[in-house]
């Protein structure tokens, strides 16, 4: 229509007044930058448009221009090794475009159309197919096989295929004839609405665990593949590092890393890192399996929005192939404060801190688009989400925060006074839990014997423990207490240094495997029940700390190698040998 041009301008919000052909979710573009915006509202007297990128110079009177599709996302060949901004624009092509800074309206393709793939095809002319079956493979990377699917809308009967070879995004490759005699092109990509959640066959339940090698994650409070977490964190806890070692290590296939309004420098640091980062499993760069969003703090606000949403949209695209992916989400609390600012533009009622009174709603969305599922494909692929949340001042119970806790099954709690004792990662065993337990423990029972499970309990009764006891060394100091309980308080410590306590820059303490993980726990729980009989035969608990056994078991995970497990029978009869001088 041609009253289609800009009435108000205020802030990423903008106004045309009067009736319009646009609807809502709409993509359109504004201004003669042509500025990429999403139709959010729509009145007979007014249509509010959200821009996604920088509005000055806007005035009213320029156009607006509509696209006829809600906002999207081009799924293709060419994500992986990739880092693209909130709305899906390539930096690396922008860059060479227009130089260090983005300039308002860049159109760039969000993947490279001139590039040639070497494409395998899986159908021949006459054959069925049907929504999300795979037609073609090609290598995307030297250790990700990239799996053409056909769009989830379409079905019948293939009547064209090219041979095998060279094509580039846009060619059409293979044609699909449906019921209602229509042709459908098969090219390199399709498109897909980043709100809209891609389909599956069938939901699993989330019965095996996402392995990380950091020990208070694996053993204390694991996460299962297509399950949802939290790191709630203040300022300077180690929310980013945390997630950073859980992209490097964790047995996911891909990672996607969003940096939602995170410093520019942190998103420098994960390119830096993982360019550098070797993948243990391929031997090759870290970036050969990872897809980075950065929408850093100096972009405009309202593509924070936008970027969870790209970030989980991409996800769900290799989920569908057959991979497990992992997203992390850094951090959630900004793209809430994206949500409050526009809210607030808007002139809504505001709820609790001035978060608009949807926020848990649009957590929900977001959170329950994790998932292990069976794809339309016939294979099994999954989505597991990590968002990390910056409450100010540490402050878990404001609403981010609690509304996370309500869609998470698993809340890794931050603590300010570890991080600052240098205590990494700073998870905080007291306030954290995990509700994936009854879920994942078969899997640990049949893969890692039953009692990875039971010594996990007795470690976690022992922490307990200590902390009561803490409690009353804080009146009366320790002295008072008889020796048993001064006996948990020491293998308190030791599972506390020696065990929870983990170092990113050591190379063998970086990634522990999980027999190791069992192994130390079996070691710390039989220094405990030799030290506990010799302190029932009255045999005061002075006597075994002079010994040095603590001290060497706070040691074993550095001194002992990821690849020579049997020194933990070194261990046992070392604390055996020292133990029966004393009785």
């Amino acid at each position: 229509m041609e009253n289609n041009v800009i009435y108000g301008i205020n802030g990423p919000v903008v106004t045309v007044q009067g009736p319009t052909d646009f609807e809502m979710m709409e993509m359109v573009y504004v201004g003669k930058d042509n500025l990429v915006g999403e139709i959010i509202g729509i009145t007979s007297e007014l249509t509010t448009i959200q821009v996604y990128e920088e509005t000055t110079g806007l005035k009213p009177g320029d156009p607006i221009r509509g696209t006829g599709a809600p906002m999207n996302v081009l799924l293709g060949p060419g994500i992986i090794d990739n880092i693209f901004d909130g709305i899906e624009r390539p930096l690396k092509a922008i860059e060479e475009q227009s130089g260090a800074f983005i300039s308002r309206g860049s159109q760039v393709n969000s993947l490279d159309d001139t590039r040639l793939w070497n494409v395998t095809l899986k159908v021949k002319v006459g054959d069925t197919v049907k929504g999300g079956q795979i037609y073609a493979t090609l290598p995307e990377t030297p250790i990700i096989e990239h799996r053409l699917m056909v769009p989830p809308a379409i079905s019948g009967k293939i009547t064209m295929v090219k041979p095998d070879g060279e094509y580039k995004l846009f060619d059409v490759i293979a044609t699909v004839e449906d019921d209602l005699g229509n042709q459908h092109n098969l090219t390199l990509c399709q498109k897909w609405p980043i709100r809209t959640s891609r389909p599956i066959a069938d939901r699993l339940s989330t019965s095996v665990p996402l392995i990380t090698g950091q020990r208070v994650i694996d053993t204390m409070f694991p996460v299962a593949k297509g399950g949802a977490a939290a790191i709630p964190g203040g300022f300077g806890t180690g929310k980013t590092m945390t997630q950073h070692q859980l992209a490097k290590w964790c047995d996911a296939d891909i990672i996607v890393y969003v940096g939602c309004g995170e410093r520019g420098n942190e998103m420098s640091q994960v390119l830096e890192e993982f360019s550098e980062l070797i993948d243990p499993k391929s031997n090759r760069p870290m970036t050969d399996r990872t897809v980075l969003i950065a929408n850093t703090s100096n972009m405009p606000v309202a593509a924070r929005e936008a970027s969870i949403y790209t970030g989980i949209t991409l996800a769900e695209y290799y989920r569908d192939m057959g991979y497990h992916v992992a997203i992390m989400a850094d951090s959630t609390s900004r793209w809430a404060e994206a949500l409050r600012e526009i809210s607030g533009r808007l002139e809504e009622m505001p709820a609790e801190e001035g978060f608009p009174a949807y926020l848990p709603s649009r957590l929900a969305e977001f959170y329950e688009r994790a998932g292990r599922v069976d794809t339309l494909s016939g294979s099994q692929g999954s989505v597991t989400i990590i968002g990390a949340v910056s409450p100010q001042g540490s402050d878990f119970s404001e609403p981010v925060t609690q509304n996370t806790k309500r869609f998470t099954r698993c809340f890794w709690a931050l603590d300010k006074s570890l991080a600052y004792a240098r205590h990494y990662p700073a998870i905080n065993w007291m306030d954290s839990y995990s509700e994936y337990f009854n879920d994942i423990d078969p899997w640990f029972i049949e893969n890692t014997g039953e009692d990875f499970v039971e010594y996990r309990n007795r470690i976690s009764a022992l922490l307990q423990e200590e902390s009561s006891l803490m409690e009353i060394v804080k009146l009366i100091g320790a002295d008072v207490l008889p020796d048993d309980q001064k006996l948990v308080i020491e293998i308190a410590r030791v599972i506390r240094v020696g065990f929870l306590q983990q170092n990113a820059f050591h190379a063998d303490d970086t990634f522990v495997p999980l027999e190791k993980q069992k192994l130390m726990m079996k070691v710390i729980l039989h220094l405990y029940d030799k030290s506990k009989e010799i302190i029932a035969e009255s045999i005061p608990i002075s006597k075994i700390t002079e010994l040095g056994l603590f001290e060497k078991l706070n040691k074993m995970k550095y001194d002992i190698p990821n690849n020579r497990l049997e020194m933990f029978d070194d261990y046992i009869d070392d604390i055996n040998n020292k133990l029966s001088t004393i009785m």
